[in-house]
This record gives C-alpha cells, sequence and structure tokens, in this order.
C-alpha cells in the first residue's frame, strides 16, 4: 500500500487561503482578506481577479464545471452545474468565469421549500457567494458555497441566517469585550466541532428492506437475540472492512480540508462515529454537509450503505450529532477558557452567564432547533439527552457560582492526582468536572456540547438559535454596563444576578430520571417531548422579537420556518405510514398466509399418518398467527383511514397534532403485531431481512 501524506494530500482540492495567497496579487488578496477577517463588503474588481484565479486553479485540478453549491430548506445540499465554456469565434471553445458568474447565480425557487413566501410561479431566487466559506472541488466540478434567497431578497436557506446570527453575537460580544479594554479585538467568531454518529450496514441486505430505501429507517424488526447489551462493541476493534471505509473516507475528507480527526465503534452494533477538529461555524456546517454526503458515496464504494437516520433501528441507540460550540476573538482569546483561577475571570464568567441565561430564556428555541420526526424517536431514551433542556457545569464551576451567588468566599477545589495502583503506570491529575452524557447542554472544559441535535440534521439550525440567544444575553449586558457609574460593582451584581434568576435551568445530575422530569416541572422547566409540541413555539411573541431584533429572522421568515418544519415532519410521517401499508398489504400478510397454509398442510399430513398426533406446536403456532392476522389487517385498515384523514386537514398546526396523536400511535399498534409474527414465523418465509442480519452483515 503506498504511503500517505496527510500533510501534502490535506486541502488539495480546496481554494483555500494558501492557495489565495499563492495565486492573488497582494493588493486583491489583502482586499479579500478584510472581506473574510473583518465583514468588510467585497469590491467587484476583487470578485473579477479572485474568480478568474479560482477557475484556473479549478482546471489545472481536472474541474470542467462550476455550481453556487448551497442548502435550501430540504435538509439537504443542492447545487445546479454550469460548464466554463463559451463560444469562440473559430467555431472552438473558450474556458471562461467571471467575477459576476461568482458572486450571483439565478437557480429556479419555485420547487424549494418557502413556507408561503414564493408562490409555484414565482421562479426567480439568487446564490449569493460566501468568501468566508473555501471554494472547493468535488466531481469535477468546482462548488462555490452560497447563501439563498428569493427574488424579494427573503432566505431560503440555512446559511443565511447563520451568518445573520454570526454577525449578531460578533456585534454584542465586541461591545462586552471593549469594556473590559479589549481595544485590539477586531472580530468575535463561534466554532463547533460537529461529532458525526451513523451506522453502516451490507448493501445487498439493505436493498431489500423498503423501509430503509424509502424512509432511512426500518419500520418493523424484531430484536435479534443480541444487540447491545453486552458493551462489546463500544471502542471495541473496527472491523476490516469498516477500518477499510475509514481509511477511504479520511483521505476524501482531507483533500476537501474536512478536519477528520476521531473515529471509533459507537455503543449499537454496526454504529460508529467521527468527529473533527472546531472551526468557524459556517465553515464547520459546510463541513458537515459535505462529511455526510461523502460518506455516503464512499459507503457505496465499499458494497455498504451508511445509515444517517436518528433511529434506524428500534430496541438499539439512535445516532446524535454533538454540536461542541465556543467563542473566540480573532486574537485567539476562547472567551470559555476558565483559565487557571476561574473565580477571578470576571471577562470568562460574564461569558458563561451570557450562555446560562440565553439557554434558561430561549429554552424553547434550542429544543424546537433540533425537533424533526427522526428525533423525536431518539430524545429521551437511555441513549440521548432528554427534550428537557438544561445547562451541566461540573463541580467547579458550580462551586464558584454558588459562592457569587451568596457572597460567600470561594474555597476552591483540591486538585486530584489520580493513582491506578500500578508503579510503571504515570500519575496525573484529574479533571476539575466529569462528563455528563445525560446533559443536553454540557460544559466541557473550554466549550459546551449541545448533545440533543439528530444526526442527519443540518448543524445550521441549532447555532443559529445559539448564537442569537447568547447575543440577546450580552445586548442586555452591554446595555447595562455601558452606562453604569462604576464598572466593577455593577459587573458584581449583574453576574451575582444573572446565577440567582437562572439557576433553574441548571442541573448537574441524572437527566434519564423520572425524578428529573418532575423536579424540571417544579423548576417551570419545558418539556416539549415531541416536534409538534415544540415547533409553534418558534411564533413566540419573544422569539419572534429577539430573532428580528438581532435581524437573524425578518417576521415572515420566522413565520415561513415554522410552516416548513412542520410540513417536513407530516410528510415524514405520513411517507412512514403509507409504506407501512404498502410492506403488510403486499409482503408481510402474504408471507404470514404461506407460512400458515404450510403449517396447516403439515398438520394434515402428520394426522394422517397417525391420527393421535396433536401437534401441539403448528397448532399453537397456526391459532396465534392467525388472531395476529387478523389484528394485523384490522391495525392496517385503521392506519388506512387515519392516512385518508390525515389528507383532509389544511391546517399545519391540526395536522400536526394528528399526526402526533393518531398518526404515530396508529403505526405502533401496527408494528407490535407485525413484529410479533416475525418471532412466529419461519425465516425462510419472511419477505424481509431481520434486525439480526442488518446489524450484524459487516464483518
Amino acid at each position: 500500500m503506498d504511503k500517505i501524506n496527510v500533510p501534502e494530500m490535506f486541502g488539495t482540492l480546496v481554494f483555500n487561503d494558501k492557495v489565495m495567497k499563492a495565486r492573488l496579487s497582494d493588493e486583491i488578496y489583502a482586499s479579500l482578506k478584510k472581506t473574510i477577517d473583518e465583514n468588510v463588503r467585497l469590491d467587484d474588481a476583487v470578485a473579477d481577479a479572485v474568480a478568474e484565479e479560482m477557475k484556473n486553479w479549478a482546471i489545472e485540478n481536472g474541474a470542467t464545471h462550476f455550481t453556487h453549491w448551497f442548502q435550501p430548506l430540504t435538509g439537504v445540499t443542492a447545487e445546479k452545474h454550469d460548464s466554463f465554456i463559451t463560444p469562440a469565434t473559430d467555431g472552438g471553445v473558450m474556458m471562461e468565469f467571471s467575477g459576476k458568474e461568482l458572486i450571483k447565480g439565478e437557480p429556479d425557487a419555485s420547487s424549494f421549500p418557502s413556507g408561503g413566501l414564493r408562490a409555484t410561479f414565482e421562479a426567480r431566487g439568487y446564490t449569493a457567494w460566501d468568501p468566508t466559506s473555501f471554494a472547493f472541488i468535488k466531481d469535477h466540478t468546482l462548488c462555490i458555497p452560497t447563501a439563498f434567497c428569493s427574488y424579494s431578497g427573503d432566505a431560503l436557506d440555512k446559511k443565511t441566517p447563520l451568518l445573520r446570527s454570526m454577525q449578531a453575537i460578533n456585534r454584542q460580544a465586541l461591545r462586552v469585550l471593549k469594556l473590559f479594554g479589549n481595544e485590539d479585538v477586531k472580530c468575535v467568531r463561534t466554532s463547533v466541532g460537529a461529532e458525526q454518529e451513523y451506522f453502516l450496514v451490507d448493501a445487498d441486505i439493505w436493498s431489500r428492506r423498503p423501509d430503509l430505501k424509502y424512509t432511512g429507517r426500518t419500520l418493523f424488526g424484531a430484536m435479534p437475540p443480541k444487540g447491545q447489551e453486552m458493551d462489546d462493541h463500544y471502542f471495541g476493534v473496527i472491523k476490516p472492512r469498516v477500518s477499510e471505509f475509514m481509511e477511504d473516507l479520511n483521505e476524501e475528507l482531507w483533500k476537501l480540508g474536512i478536519l477528520a480527526k476521531t473515529e471509533h465503534n459507537e455503543v449499537a452494533p454496526a454504529q460508529h462515529e467521527l468527529a473533527p477538529i472546531y472551526s468557524t461555524t459556517n465553515v464547520a456546517t459546510d463541513s458537515n454537509q459535505l462529511t455526510m454526503e461523502i460518506m455516503k458515496k464512499v459507503a457505496d464504494r465499499h458494497g455498504l450503505k451508511c445509515l444517517l437516520h436518528e433511529k434506524p433501528f428500534a430496541g438499539v441507540n439512535g445516532s446524535g450529532k454533538h454540536n461542541n460550540w465556543s467563542v473566540t476573538t480573532d486574537t485567539g482569546v476562547n472567551l470559555l477558557s476558565p483559565g487557571k483561577t476561574p473565580y477571578e475571570n470576571a471577562q470568562f464568567l460574564l461569558f458563561l452567564c451570557a450562555v446560562i441565561q440565553a439557554v434558561d430564556d430561549y429554552q424553547d428555541l434550542l429544543r424546537l432547533s433540533v425537533a424533526t420526526a427522526s428525533n423525536d424517536l431518539r430524545l429521551g431514551g437511555d441513549e440521548a439527552p432528554p427534550a428537557i433542556i438544561s445547562v451541566f457545569l461540573g463541580e467547579e464551576l458550580s462551586a464558584i457560582l454558588e459562592a457569587i451567588k451568596n457572597d460567600a468566599p470561594y474555597q476552591g477545589t483540591e486538585e486530584v492526582k489520580l493513582k491506578l495502583g500500578v508503579h510503571s503506570l504515570p500519575r496525573f491529575f484529574r479533571d476539575t468536572t466529569d462528563r455528563n452524557r445525560t446533559s443536553p447542554f454540557a460544559f466541557t472544559g473550554n466549550k459546551f456540547e449541545f448533545r440533543s441535535l439528530g444526526s442527519s440534521n443540518s448543524i445550521a439550525c441549532c447555532n443559529i438559535m445559539l448564537n442569537a440567544a447568547v447575543a440577546e444575553s450580552l445586548r442586555q449586558y452591554a446595555d447595562e454596563l455601558e452606562g453604569a457609574e462604576d464598572f466593577e460593582t455593577a459587573l458584581h451584581e449583574l453576574i451575582k444576578r444573572v446565577i440567582k434568576e437562572h439557576e433553574r435551568i441548571l442541573f448537574d445530575g441524572n437527566g434519564y430520571s423520572e425524578e428529573w422530569v418532575q423536579e424540571a416541572a417544579k423548576r417551570g422547566l419545558s418539556n416539549l417531548k415531541t416536534t409538534a409540541d415544540a415547533m409553534p413555539h418558534l411564533l413566540d411573541e419573544k422569539n419572534v422579537e429577539m430573532l428580528i431584533r438581532h435581524k437573524v429572522f425578518s417576521k415572515t421568515e420566522v413565520q415561513s420556518r415554522c410552516e416548513i418544519m412542520l410540513e417536513n415532519y407530516v410528510k415524514t410521517v405520513n411517507i412512514e405510514g403509507l409504506t407501512m401499508v404498502d410492506m403488510v398489504r403486499k409482503n408481510y400478510l402474504p408471507a404470514i398466509e404461506r407460512y400458515l397454509y404450510r403449517l396447516s398442510q403439515t398438520t394434515v399430513l402428520m394426522r394422517q399418518v397417525s391420527p393421535s398426533v396433536k401437534c401441539k406446536y403448528e397448532v399453537s403456532t397456526m391459532e396465534r398467527l392467525s388472531e395476529l392476522t387478523d389484528e394485523i389487517m384490522d391495525a392496517v385498515i385503521a392506519l388506512e383511514k387515519n392516512l385518508a384523514e390525515f389528507k383532509t386537514i389544511d391546517d399545519i398546526f391540526k395536522s400536526s397534532a394528528f399526526v402526533r396523536d393518531t398518526l404515530i400511535p396508529s403505526m405502533d399498534k401496527l408494528r407490535k403485531y407485525v413484529d410479533e409474527a416475525e418471532m412466529l414465523t419461519s425465516q425462510r418465509d419472511w419477505p424481509f431481512p431481520s434486525y439480526g442480519q442488518l446489524l450484524f452483515s459487516v464483518n
């Protein structure tokens, strides 16, 4: 095998800073960097120069086309390819690409979700180059990260409000930092590292499961004798076939400048995780979208299927995406780093308070930012955080905030050196805080880990809400402190007040326990268990006012997002319901009938040979399967009626409530009967691969 030179390979398909510095003139490069680093408006002349060099570089690396790569509200990326060719006077072609083509594209906006912002006949939309995210080459095409908006300027994508939210937190954080004398800071950015969980199954077995193909998850399936109860898959030895996939995936991601760092087996059989080094939020968002796409392509090459659904298999852990979020300055300071003496670090404590207040004030926004039909299946189980949003700080920070709240001296926490009882093993100091897997929002040293995000979701949604909510906290602090007569006194009183007013959101215990559900209710914390419960809160007055105040969304954009997300929810469940009906009528019922017929024939033959034979197994199995056949038939008829009624409901809020209260319970009932029938029917007669075949298909 050829030796891989990672530093030489890394970013070879990216028009990154190194390439721009080498190919652009000093003047053009400096102007572009000012746009990227300081959010200064781009000069048209700069765009022309960048376009020419970007085209030349792309062609040298095998590209023949370019596309404005954007992220509409479909949950996946979109692209329309144009070649570089332009007719020449001699009948040939020239390869051209202008600054105008770089800056602006015009895709058809009529067929993308708009939540009523655009009528079908109003087709024009625009894509606008995002110079803060590097262009890259994929499949011989130059991909230019862009924002996407309607003819009237309304955002129809996830990048635009994300960039707006980053501007908002930058603006308010700079105000606060100036109060601490940080005059040299010109920009504050949020950074994210998105840990990605996924399943790998054999492609041939996957192809024989219609539910996996249509919906991304198994709608039926009885558990095999062995699941994840032995905990032997977690961090276990990576199987050769999976290792080959991971190696290939890393190479593809590294070429695209994606900082893939950590890989390991996850808890459930066939489940794995990839974690990158964190980067600026909009770049991390683009990188994660690319990662999910590349995962699927690489899996196909290895005869595998990569499942990104949050709950592809009932009975074992689902997949999440841990959003590690931090705030840093352009001078290299992490504003969530406590330092060696966090009790004396007033700047850190104020930013910590800003996050705590943001999570408390806008817990509903954070919850709905991760709300989907698929993630509803995962949240709240003994694998993922509960729907109740809370903050975990750990022992040291909790003690510090308690001391400040009570105006008491902070005694500090003693450094503990771990001794493992073996002289040859090194001794090392224990971290000042443990990890809490059950917490939705946990402080992990110098960042917060938002663990509620689903594996297939774009990380843009939760970071939009998080950035905006923290920006609002900082705005309030700046307004108060800028007019203070005595800054130090006002700062101390502000931190003390925020701790007292928002301590209800702090919880360091077991988020899975029923006691916490009851305690959270006493504290007044929301428990929005489903998308239908959570999403309408996007339109709450306090949320709309805050998002408009920071220019993250307009009022019409907020309303459209709510409608789009609820439409995604009901359409997803509707497709699942239709798939269940299709599988039951065309496959499951005929399969059970075939097995019943074989059992009956066997019984007749055995009794012909010996009339005294009781055939207990055959008779009892036939009796129960016959009952189940009737129950399955009744359940599928009920589901069909519910699906028909669902189509008659025009109001999106009523239809989402109907899906939650009627359609999903109807589907669950049908599944229960079919799964029991699977355990009584021979594998030879059962029409689809079992859970055992799927979960243990990759060696």
